[in-house]
C-alpha cells in the first residue's frame, strides 16, 4: 500500500455519460468537491454513440406547445404499458422530477430543442405524446472544450456521422441531404445543396486548423460536451484511465474507493459517497449471456467500457441487482460489417425500416412484425419469432432496387454505386430474382416469393392487412411523405433484390442495481446503504422492460443523476 495517495472529495462518480455528468455537474453546482472518473480514455460513454434525446413529459416545451395536463396524461400512459412490470414509486419520481431537472440544467447551459411530432412508442395507449417529450441536444462548438478535451470526447458510430465519424449531422439535416439523390423536388435539392455547403465549409475550416474531426457536434456528443464544460467551470475534475479496483467500506458505510490512475493504485476519500454509473453491460459477452434473451446477442454499438464492473463492487457493499428479465435492455436491429480498414461496424437500424419497399423476414421467408414500429419492438418481433421455432437471428431486411437507390440500407447511401466490398464482405446480397436472393441468404425460396406476392398485393391497395404497417401513429414519421397513400408502403417490384442481415443489439441495459428514489442503493432487505449510488443503466430500469418513448434512458439517467447529486448535497430535489 505504499504507493497509495489519499485523496479527498466529497463525491466520486463512476462513469462519464449522461447519467455520471448530470451527477457530478448538480453536486458541484450544488458546491460539493467531484472526482469524475473513466476507465477508458474517451469520456461520454454510450450516451456519445447514441442520439441524446432526453424523454420528459411535462417539461416547460410541452406547456409552451399548448399541451395540457401532461403529467397526468403520461401517468395514465405508464399505468398502461409498464403495470406491474415496474415500480411505480420510481417512474412517477422520475416524471415529477423531470420538468425540474430540465429547467435546472438549462440553467447551468444544458440547451435543448423539442420535436414537435415525436410520438411516443405506444400511440394506441391511452395519454401518450404526439410530440414535445422528446428534446433533443441543442448543436454544440466543440472548440468550447479546448483541442485536449475535445480529442478526450468520444466520437458517435463513425456511420451515424459523414466522412467516418468526422463530420455530425442532426437528424433533420439526413433528411435534407437524402434529396440530394432523389431529384424529385428542385427546391428541396436546392436546400440540400446548400445545407451541404453550409456543413462541408465549417467541417473543412475545422481540419485545416487542426481540429481532430468537426467541432460543430450534435445529438449525444453534443449533450455531453455541455454537460462537460459546464462541470468543469464549477471545478469539476475528471480521470482518464482510472480503473476502481473496489469500495472502503467503514461501519457499513461507503466512503471511498482505491482506483488504479496512472499505474498507481490509489486511495480515494468520499465524504458523501459513491455513484456508481458507468453504462450497464451491454459490451460484456459473459453478462449479455447470462441475463439476456436467448440466442445471446453477440454485437452492440454499445461503448466498449459499459461491462458490468459496477454490480460487483455494488454487491461487495451489500448492494442488490434487480430480478431477472430476458427482455431487460434497450434493443436495436443492427447489421454488422466490417469497414474498408477491417475494424467492425455495428450498424442499428433506426430510420430505413419503416421507408416503402422493403420487409423483414425470417428463415422461412415469412414477415414476423410491422418493420416501421420502434426498434425495440422490432428486435422484441424476432426473438418471438424465433422462440415459436423459427429461426429469426439474424432476421433479413429485403429490399427491392428502387428502395436502395432512393432510401440506401444500413451503411449503404443512396444514390451512390454500391461499393463491391459490402458483397465482398458478406454485408449486403443481391441476385435478380427473389428465389435466388432466397438461396444465398439460407431462407425459404418459396416462403420468401409468396411473402412478397401478398405483400405487394397489399401495397396495391394501401394497406398491410399482416401487420397494419404504417397504421401506428408512430410508423409516418420515419416513412415517406410522397408515398401514396401510405408513408410505409411500397411494393417489391423492382430488380435485382437485396438483402441485409439484423441482429439484436443492445444499447443499453434494463437490469440493474436496485436503487430508491434518491439514487441510494439498496440492501437485501429494501434499506438503502449510506454513501453509495447508481444512476444510469447501472441502475434497475423504472419501466421495467418497457420503453415508453425515445429518450428514456438518457432521461432516466440525467433524472436520477440530478436527484443524486441533490442529496449527497443536503438538498432537496
Amino acid at each position: 500500500m505504499s504507493r497509495k495517495k489519499e485523496t479527498q472529495f466529497d463525491l466520486i462518480v463512476l462513469g462519464t455519460g449522461a447519467a455520471g455528468l448530470s451527477t457530478a455537474l448538480t453536486a458541484s453546482n450544488e458546491g460539493l468537491k467531484v472526482l469524475l472518473l473513466e476507465k477508458t480514455d474517451r469520456f461520454g460513454g454510450t450516451t456519445c454513440r447514441s442520439a441524446g434525446t432526453c424523454w420528459i413529459p411535462g417539461s416547460r416545451y410541452v406547456e409552451e406547445a399548448g399541451i395540457t395536463n401532461d403529467l397526468a396524461k403520461a401517468e395514465t400512459y405508464l399505468d398502461a404499458l409498464v403495470g406491474d412490470k415496474g415500480p411505480k414509486e420510481m417512474w412517477m419520481t422520475y416524471i415529477q422530477t423531470g420538468p425540474r431537472m430540465i429547467d435546472y440544467m438549462e440553467r447551468l447551459g444544458i440547451k435543448w430543442i423539442p420535436f414537435p411530432g415525436f410520438v411516443d412508442y405506444y400511440p394506441e395507449l391511452e395519454g401518450s405524446g404526439r410530440g414535445y417529450r422528446a428534446l433533443e441536444p441543442e448543436p454544440f462548438n466543440g472548440k468550447t472544450l479546448g483541442k485536449i478535451d475535445f480529442s478526450h470526447l468520444r466520437g458517435p458510430l463513425p456511420e451515424f456521422a459523414l466522412f467516418g465519424g468526422s463530420l455530425m449531422v442532426r437528424r433533420t439535416e439526413v433528411t435534407k441531404l437524402l434529396h440530394l439523390f432523389d431529384g424529385q423536388d428542385l427546391r428541396e435539392r436546392a436546400q440540400a445543396v446548400g445545407t451541404a455547403l453550409r456543413l462541408g465549409i465549417a467541417w473543412v475550416w475545422d481540419l485545416l486548423w487542426g481540429w481532430p474531426r468537426g467541432t460543430r457536434v450534435v445529438m449525444g456528443n453534443a449533450l455531453i460536451g455541455r454537460l462537460y464544460r459546464e462541470y468543469k467551470k464549477h471545478g469539476g475534475t475528471m480521470w482518464l484511465n482510472a480503473v476502481t479496483q473496489r469500495l472502503t467500506i467503514e461501519d457499513g458505510r461507503v466512503t471511498g474507493a482505491v482506483v488504479e490512475y496512472q499505474g498507481i493504485p490509489r486511495e480515494l476519500k468520499a465524504r458523501k459517497g459513491v455513484v456508481l454509473a458507468a453504462g450497464g453491460f451491454p459490451a460484456s459477452p459473459t453478462r449479455r449471456n447470462q441475463y439476456l434473451r436467448k440466442p445471446a446477442a453477440q454485437y452492440t454499438a454499445a461503448a466498449g467500457g459499459s461491462t458490468g464492473d459496477t454490480f460487483a463492487l455494488a454487491e461487495s457493499a451489500g448492494g442488490t441487482i434487480g430480478p431477472e428479465d430476458e427482455n431487460g435492455a434497450l434493443w436495436f436491429p443492427s447489421s454488422v460489417g466490417y469497414r474498408p480498414d477491417g475494424s467492425q461496424a455495428v450498424f442499428p437500424h433506426i430510420w430505413d425500416r419503416a421507408k416503402p419497399g422493403m420487409i423483414a423476414v425470417n428463415a422461412a421467408g415469412e414477415r414476423f412484425t410491422d418493420e416501421a414500429r420502434s426498434y425495440n419492438h422490432f428486435v422484441r418481433g424476432m426473438y418471438e419469432s424465433d422462440e415459436a421455432g423459427v429461426p429469426t437471428v439474424p432476421a433479413w431486411l429485403v429490399a427491392d432496387h428502387d428502395h436502395m437507390k432512393r432510401y440506401g440500407l444500413g451503411m449503404i447511401y443512396p444514390g451512390l454505386p454500391i461499393s463491391r466490398h459490402w458483397f465482398d464482405s458478406g454485408y449486403l446480397f443481391k441476385a435478380r430474382t427473389l428465389a435466388e436472393l432466397a438461396v444465398r441468404i439460407g431462407v425459404d425460396p418459396r416462403g420468401l416469393e409468396e411473402t412478397v406476392r401478398k405483400f405487394n398485393a397489399d401495397c396495391a391497395l394501401g394497406r398491410d392487412s399482416l401487420f397494419g404497417k404504417g397504421e401506428s401513429e408512430y410508423s409516418p414519421q420515419y416513412g415517406d411523405p410522397q408515398a401514396t397513400p401510405n408513408v410505409n408502403l411500397g411494393p417489391l417490384k423492382t430488380a435485382p433484390f437485396y438483402a441485409m442481415a439484423v441482429y439484436p443489439t443492445p444499447l443499453s441495459t434494463g437490469r440493474g442495481i436496485l436503487i430508491n428514489p434518491d439514487g441510494q442503493v439498496l440492501d437485501t432487505d429494501s434499506r438503502p446503504i449510506e454513501g453509495l449510488y447508481a444512476a444510469g443503466s447501472d441502475a434497475q430500469q423504472v419501466f421495467g422492460i418497457q420503453y415508453p418513448g425515445g429518450g428514456c434512458q438518457v432521461g432516466s439517467g440525467m433524472v436520477f443523476g440530478y436527484r443524486i447529486g441533490k442529496h449527497a448535497a443536503g438538498r432537496e430535489a
